[in-house]
């Protein structure tokens, strides 16, 4: 959960250095707790960029705010339990006298709709994903009591919302760049596509815009994000156009990182694999979600991609782009699992040896075809699979970090440590925000006087703990 702004150290010098709004023209307070993937806290950010916009102060803590705002998840049953805790304990608050109004906003508004005010009487209002941009009249009704119209909701636009003037609660030096919403790929676990709508391609030049406008504020570490990042263009241009849009980011000053996240195996062409391959700012990583890698599994996901065809990806890749860094994730317990079809994919991952890798039980998903199936597993039978499957690939991830004790690694410092002012921790290229491992670099001499937050720093790595490393500048 993040409870915003407090999402890390490094996230409080961003808010201390905006301006406050004059009382006078101050319509009120508000808290927010954003709630999900990256992608949601976009939403969030946006959120927040128009609230403040239109008056309104963020406050650290929800007591004594006017309103609070929850950007909820709804992505697998997990997700939506902590969703609805949140919004529970939002409410207690309210009745207790420490706020006067709950919004709910984002996948779990989206997916239960009006549901929500039977479920928990207490909510004030309901937006959904595609009405986030009415954010600031539905706070403006909320304190001034007018009671009509607690829910809005729009259907899904024909290209995706535009993310400009966020307020963003990352650290400065990085940002996340959602290029497109929703989702045309009929995964029969996913329950997106009814949440998210169908695939939604921002337009090149705005893609652009935003890009300039993040890198104009500070950021240095751009991470593409959407929910099928390979589909790119492919519903505004006829064609996936994601190639075009990387060679023209790669042309805006102050970005030094691009970072590809969720891309699908699909639509991965050779030129997207050789821009990659010969970029001086596309780190050599790729999250791609794979899923399953026995056949029978994967056409009962549906998910239109076969083991075979993804091995050639997936050697083509290695060969092709040096110092690669492969991240994925897998479905283990899904419908009809065999214990054989299990083992085909314990056999895929110590083959390929993914250096970074999610590993998830199937989530029952009500609203999705999966849920029809035969075959559904016992949940403890899930649980061993998942980790069985976890440790195999602790011990892969563990031998990778090892194999880099000794290398020089470009590290982008991301904040100061908490216990020690001469530590900081920071991230290679093969580490995505949030998800991946860290480094924590000694700098002797360094204090809070010299902030190193932002800066990339050639680290030598002296040793490894796990999946994480410990460095220092290297020449010291």
């Amino acid at each position: 959960m993040n409870l915003l702004p407090i999402v890390d150290p490094s996230v409080v010098p961003v808010y201390e250095s905006l301006p406050l709004q004059a009382s006078a023209r101050c319509r009120g307070t508000f808290a927010m707790v954003s709630l999900g993937c990256p992608k949601n806290l976009v939403d969030s950010e946006r959120m927040l960029g128009l609230l403040r916009d239109d008056g309104w102060q963020l406050v650290r803590e929800p007591q004594g705010a006017d309103l609070v705002v929850i950007n909820t998840c709804a992505f697998i049953d997990a997700s939506r339990q902590e969703s609805y805790g949140v919004v529970r304990e939002m409410l207690a608050l309210k009745k207790a006298g420490g706020t006067r109004g709950v919004i709910v906003s984002g996948c779990l508004a989206e997916r239960q709709k009006e549901k929500l005010f039977d479920e928990m009487p207490g909510i004030d209002s309901v937006i959904g994903v595609f009405s986030r941009d009415e954010i600031t009249r539905a706070a403006e009704r909320l304190i001034g009591g007018l009671g009509e119209q607690r829910s809005i909701f729009r259907p899904a636009p024909a290209t995706a919302l535009d993310d400009s003037g966020r307020m963003r609660i990352t650290p400065r030096h990085m940002a996340y760049l959602k290029i497109s919403e929703g989702c045309d790929r009929t995964c029969t676990f996913c329950a997106i596509p009814k949440m998210r709508g169908k695939h939604a391609t921002k337009p090149i030049e705005e893609v652009l815009r935003e890009a300039r406008e993040l890198a104009a504020d500070g950021m240095r570490e751009l991470v593409v994000v959407a929910q099928d990042t390979t589909y790119y263009g492919m519903d505004l241009y006829g064609e996936p156009r994601l190639v075009e849009l990387l060679e023209q980011l790669e042309k805006i000053d102050g970005i030094d990182w691009i970072r590809l996240m969720y891309l699908y195996p699909m639509h991965f062409s050779d030129r997207l694999i050789d821009t990659i391959a010969r970029s001086t700012k596309i780190v050599p990583y790729i999250d791609m979600p794979l899923q399953h890698a026995n056949d029978t599994v994967l056409k009962r996901m549906q998910r239109r991609v076969a083991r075979a065809p993804t091995e050639v990806l997936l050697e083509k890749l290695r060969r092709q782009i040096p110092d690669l860094v492969l991240r994925t994730t897998f479905i283990v317990g899904f419908p009809g699992e065999t214990r054989s079809q299990f083992e085909d994919l314990l056999g895929f991952v110590q083959q390929w040896k993914f250096e970074r890798a999610g590993v998830f039980t199937y989530s029952l998903e009500p609203d999705t075809p999966a849920a029809k199936l035969d075959g559904h597993l016992d949940e403890d039978e899930k649980v061993d699979r998942r980790d069985q499957l976890m440790r195999l690939q602790q011990t892969i991830a563990h031998a990778h970090s090892r194999s880099q004790v000794g290398r020089i690694m470009d590290t982008i410092i991301d904040r100061q440590s908490t216990d020690r002012e001469d530590v900081w921790i920071g991230r290679t290229k093969a580490d995505a925000p949030d998800v991946d491992c860290v480094v924590y670099v000694t700098a002797a001499g360094s204090s809070k006087q010299k902030s190193l937050s932002g800066e990339i720093l050639p680290i030598e790595i002296v040793a490894s703990a796990g999946y994480d490393l410990a460095g220092v500048p290297a020449g010291n």
